[in-house]
């Protein structure tokens, strides 16, 4: 479904987020607001009655809420820019299909006339609601509790996030999703089951390979990123590009090498690294300046250590490719889970 444009879309209240909202042709409750950044707000809503039946009847059945409750992002947009960036993300997002991958459902742009009678535009994307938060969330209270994942935990999050990954590097071109990290990565506990984690911000996510010939290239490739990736899950390349270079998807196996670190410790390898002694985290970065927290007892297998060191090379050419990552985790899977 393309973008649509309309200044009869959306109705909410602006001072509380309360109110309905209409996304094309479907009306939702906003229930309450349950994230932001940026420009952007998250809100949870509840959906109305479907209109028809054979609306109803044409929505993927993986996608529909059993309680109606979905998670709204709204984006507020300044300048075309913007406008384009969110029609990047919307376009990028609607790529893909993945299980652990968190589906655009359905999107809308409306024109917004101010008070002053500048027009403006303001962008609703609609998601399933994930309301267990992130691992960065869980990651914040395990820390102030001192508690870790257990090894098969562990190996099963960071599993079906490579597998969402490998979805997006298997395109032709393939798409780098460029802001891997423990944020933007959903965590659903099911009990008596693995827990689910489903990789979601596409806002950064572009095709992948990139030829850079020039100083002027690698300058803008680096401002980029310092736009686009956060700062301690960035690849090296990303912090100081050569003249001269071939970057690739191997860019998100570097963030994915520092994630599985924070999935098992709570922290980021390079934060960590750093501690509170300061220092510049670039350098860190660079040199791959790793540091090993004491973890839980009985302590990670020696194999997820290695793992981790695997993905961390400075050198995007000794990194492997997702298809490897994803071979060694079932491996490690197969040995450790019960």
């Amino acid at each position: 479904m393309g973008c649509s444009i309309s200044g009869l879309n959306a109705l909410y209240d602006a001072a509380t987020g309360g109110g309905d909202v209409w996304i094309n042709e479907r009306r939702f409750r906003v229930l309450r607001q349950i994230g932001e950044g940026g420009f952007a707000f998250v809100y949870l809503v509840r959906e109305h009655q479907p209109a028809s039946d054979a609306a109803f009847a044409r929505r993927d059945p993986a996608h529909v809420s059993e309680d109606g409750t979905y998670a709204m992002k709204k984006v507020l947009i300044q300048s075309k820019e913007q406008l384009d960036l969110v029609r990047e993300e919307i376009r990028v997002s609607s790529l893909f299909n993945h299980p652990n991958l968190l589906p655009l459902l359905d999107h809308a742009i409306i024109a917004v006339k101010s008070q002053q009678g500048d027009w403006s535009h303001e962008a609703y994307l609609l998601f399933p609601v994930h309301l267990d938060g992130t691992l960065f969330d869980n990651a914040n209270i395990m820390l102030s509790r001192r508690e870790f994942y257990s090894t098969a935990d562990v190996l099963q999050i960071f599993q079906q996030m490579c597998e969402g990954l490998k979805h997006m590097h298997s395109f032709d071109p393939p798409y780098a999703h460029n802001d891997v990290k423990p944020g933007n990565v959903l965590i659903t506990w099911r009990k008596g089951q693995a827990p689910v984690a489903t990789l979601m911000d596409f806002g950064s996510a572009r095709p992948a390979r990139k030829e850079i010939r020039s100083r002027s290239e690698a300058l803008q490739l680096q401002e980029w990123a310092a736009e686009h990736c956060s700062a301690p899950y960035r690849a090296p390349e990303l912090w100081d590009c050569p003249s001269h270079a071939d970057i690739d998807e191997r860019t998100d196996i570097w963030s994915l090498g520092c994630t599985l670190f924070a999935i098992m410790y709570n922290v980021s390898p390079f934060e960590y690294a750093l501690g509170e002694s300061g220092g510049s985290l670039q350098l860190a970065i660079v040199n791959g300046q790793l540091k090993w927290p004491a973890g839980p007892k009985p302590p990670y297998p020696d194999e997820l250590r290695h793992f981790v060191i695997w993905m961390l090379q400075p050198e995007a050419v000794m990194r492997p490719h997702i298809s490897d990552v994803v071979l060694h985790v079932d491996k490690l899977i197969a040995k450790y889970l019960p």
